[in-house]
């Protein structure tokens, strides 16, 4: 079975067709180990045949802020309150043109990846922003549409990420850092499985910064190797990580 592949969507993926990915970059240097990590799966994802839409937060320009800026249009203009705005917004076509691009890319996308650095055991600012605007009540999730009920069922989404600390110990339980899966839980479940979608086991690249330029490379080979099968991947389990 293709763990990618829609279900109850107009658009089902099929197996063995090209995939729809949504590649997410947020790092503030392009030319870093984060950036060679988006490179290498425009690359490869793209010379598979894949259909790849990419969104570069820091060259965007991305606004992280969430106000009335996220809207065209208003429903109360005495109080602002984001969710009563985006119902508003999603019933009437309301979303202001930058964050409807965003929205557009995530409902066509059969697999979304997001590559950021683990920033104080989290998502930088401007990918929780991203999250913030794009993630929107009644649009995205809500109305009991949820986890195993969300809109992105059947769907995956897969975090690819770096770390500052130097190696997997320190991130394991008991650990320096703590567990891994624990600190990427809030991501995991409480943003991605919460609207639908299938998690696929993450991408980590312990401490690039310490890394000699060979482990570098294996690291890039390793991302690139793992993407020419990403379809055939099964999901991780609710209540597994």
């Amino acid at each position: 079975m293709d763990t990618i592949s829609r279900q109850d969507t107009p658009a089902t993926a099929k197996i063995g067709a090209p995939l729809k990915v949504f590649l997410v970059l947020a790092h503030p240097e392009r030319r870093s180990f984060n950036g060679a990590m988006a490179d290498t799966a425009l690359e490869t994802l793209r010379g598979l045949g894949h259909d790849v839409a990419f969104s570069d937060l820091y060259r965007m320009g991305w606004d992280p802020v969430s106000d009335r800026r996220n809207f065209a249009t208003v429903k109360n203009p005495d109080f602002f309150k984001q969710q009563m705005e985006e119902d508003h917004a999603t019933e009437s076509n309301g979303f202001a043109p930058d964050v409807e691009a965003e929205i557009a890319k995530l409902e066509a996308a059969d697999l979304m990846i997001w590559q950021f650095p683990l920033w104080w055991f989290g998502l930088p600012g401007i990918l929780k922003g991203w999250v913030d605007k794009v993630f929107a009540f009644n649009r995205i999730y809500g109305r009991g549409r949820f986890y195993e009920k969300g809109l992105y069922r059947g769907r995956c989404a897969l975090l690819s990420l770096t770390t500052g600390g130097e190696g997997i110990a320190a991130y394991q339980p008991g650990g320096f850092n703590g567990d891994i899966n624990g600190i990427l839980r809030p991501i995991q479940r409480g943003m991605l499985q919460f609207i639908g979608y299938d998690v696929l086991q993450p991408q980590i690249v312990w401490g690039p910064a310490q890394m000699t330029e060979e482990k570098r490379t294996a690291a890039l080979t390793a991302w690139r190797e793992r993407l020419t099968r990403i379809a055939q991947e099964e999901p991780i389990v609710v209540g597994q990580y």
